[in-house]
């Protein structure tokens, strides 16, 4: 599983995994049920298993069986999957000894929402919050080149004032917020052949309480503003 990533203060840097002690220990090769217990029981998040990755005659395939399948290995895999969330780490180590190999993924709208921006956007904008001293949340990054900024509940209602008061039609910005009914994948998730989702801020003890999305929404619109205009 990998560490977290390199590079908040340089947007244009590749990224890379770097070593780093925390909460929750990232270990390559850690399986996928530890990490999921490890999430419900260290941060209290509710985890539900997701869809996997197969082999067929050595191609990768979505256990969902779609062969244009967008996000191959990392969706859910049963339509009533809020339901199947759960906060207990007994019941997801159950539920990931059924099928070991399912993706983790974190239902937003309940300990926490995301905000959701392009890559780019998202690296320019942690670069600012650490000139900013902001205290951030937990930080994905994904192989479909997206970022979700942890954020307290309730940021899918707040943000769109938020932004217009910052002078930024919502429809404008290549920015949202991610609430009851929706899911971000947690890392080592792997998207297909793309890679795996990975920590650009890791969870840590430092962290555990989140910030608001009030606080986070000014370089965030900024960023995704100014990659708007390229």
């Amino acid at each position: 599983m990998e560490e977290t990533i390199a590079g908040a203060s340089d947007v244009t840097s590749p990224v890379s995994p770097v070593t780093a002690s925390g909460q929750i220990p990232q270990q390559r090769g850690e399986s996928l049920l530890d990490t999921a217990v490890r999430y419900a029981e260290e941060r209290h998040w509710d985890v539900f298993p997701g869809t996997w990755l197969d082999f067929d005659e050595g191609v990768q395939r979505c256990s969902c069986g779609e062969p244009q399948c967008e996000r191959p290995g990392a969706h859910p895999a049963r339509p009533d999957w809020a339901t199947q969330a759960t906060g207990s780490a007994t019941v997801a180590r159950r539920l990931w000894s059924k099928q070991p190999k399912s993706s983790i993924l974190l239902p937003t709208g309940r300990t926490f929402d995301a905000i959701d921006v392009p890559e780019t956007a998202g690296f320019l904008a942690l670069a600012r919050m650490e000139r900013m001293e902001l205290t951030l949340g937990p930080v994905t990054c994904t192989p479909d080149r997206r970022m979700q900024f942890f954020v307290l509940p309730g940021a899918t209602l707040k943000v769109p004032d938020l932004v217009r008061k910052l002078g930024w039609p919502p429809a404008s910005l290549d920015l949202v917020a991610l609430g009851e009914g929706g899911y971000v994948a947690a890392p080592p998730t792997r998207f297909g052949s793309q890679g795996a989702v990975q920590w650009a801020c890791r969870p840590t003890a430092a962290n555990r309480w989140l910030p608001d999305a009030e606080e986070l929404i000014s370089p965030l619109a900024y960023a995704c503003g100014r990659e708007g205009r390229r």
